[in-house]
């Protein structure tokens, strides 16, 4: 099998963090192609491939992304030529060859990153977050641990991404809050960051944090971690720059101007509302 013409954009995140909300808006980019009416859950890749095995424990909710067994690195012994055939074999039916970016969605991507970084070195990678407090009551719909668990489950796993991105040479990291209040300029910058004229599906988005409450976790070394990505007791969220790595200053300085003229304009705005 001849290698393809397309780069891989792996989008991951935890579950009921926007994942299947973010893949939607990128795959509408005629640039960009998508596994589309498959016969698995969310048209999620890890479902449709042999190379790397995948059970229905593998990416359990709630559990996958702090299994030691799921985090697959540079040291996986699923790094080897014949996994990258079999996934490309695999997945290759599914993606359109005469575009240029292939995007596979899953939220097992989150503990394979590194591997696929090695197995498609020119791959990049759009992190998704969520407060970690509103992901575990919006999971809790899903499993049965209680909230104290999923929060826990939730801060260890992006203390896990946090030292994986320092291995990665493209990768992008938002938030589910800036995502559905601020679309326009996160939907730039992703698009940017992937060097693409910038494309909007038209895509309804509501926030669905407003649909829990949550209390003040009791445990100061939570709240010390959930605040390196902008987020603060009560589900409340402050501000946060999304983290970007490209090998090209080019596309970084993109992706921080595609942000920061959202935020110019929102200035203007406010000083205009001032004068009236």
């Amino acid at each position: 099998m001849s290698p393809p013409r397309s780069r891989f954009v792996f989008v991951a995140g935890l579950h009921r963090t926007g994942t299947s909300l973010l893949a939607r808006i990128i795959a509408a980019h005629s640039a960009i192609s998508a596994i589309e009416n498959a016969p698995v859950p969310e048209n999620e890749g890890c479902y449709l491939q042999g190379a790397i095995p995948h059970t229905a424990l593998d990416g359990r909710p709630g559990h996958y992304a702090t299994d030691p067994l799921q985090h697959h690195t540079e040291q996986s012994p699923w790094n080897t030529l014949e996994t990258q055939r079999r996934l490309l074999s695999d997945w290759g039916g599914w993606f359109d060859p005469d575009k240029p970016w292939w995007l596979e969605k899953s939220p097992i991507n989150l503990t394979r990153m590194r591997l696929y970084q090695q197995l498609f070195p020119t791959a990049q990678f759009i992190v998704i977050l969520r407060h970690p407090q509103l992901m575990a009551a919006a999971l809790g719909k899903w499993v049965t641990a209680e909230p104290e668990a999923l929060l826990r489950y939730g801060i260890d796993a992006y203390d896990a991404v946090a030292q994986d991105l320092s291995m990665l040479h493209a990768s992008l990291v938002l938030r589910y809050e800036d995502l559905v209040s601020r679309p326009d300029a996160v939907r730039r910058a992703v698009f940017a960051f992937l060097s693409l004229e910038d494309h909007d599906p038209q895509i309804e988005l509501r926030d669905g944090n407003r649909d829990y409450g949550v209390g003040q976790p009791a445990e100061e070394d939570a709240v010390r971690r959930m605040a390196r990505w902008g987020y603060a007791p009560g589900g409340e969220v402050h501000d946060f720059a999304p983290r970007i790595a490209h090998p090209l200053r080019s596309v970084r300085d993109a992706v921080s101007a595609a942000l920061e003229q959202e935020l110019q304009n929102e200035q203007k705005e406010q000083k205009a509302n001032i004068r009236q």
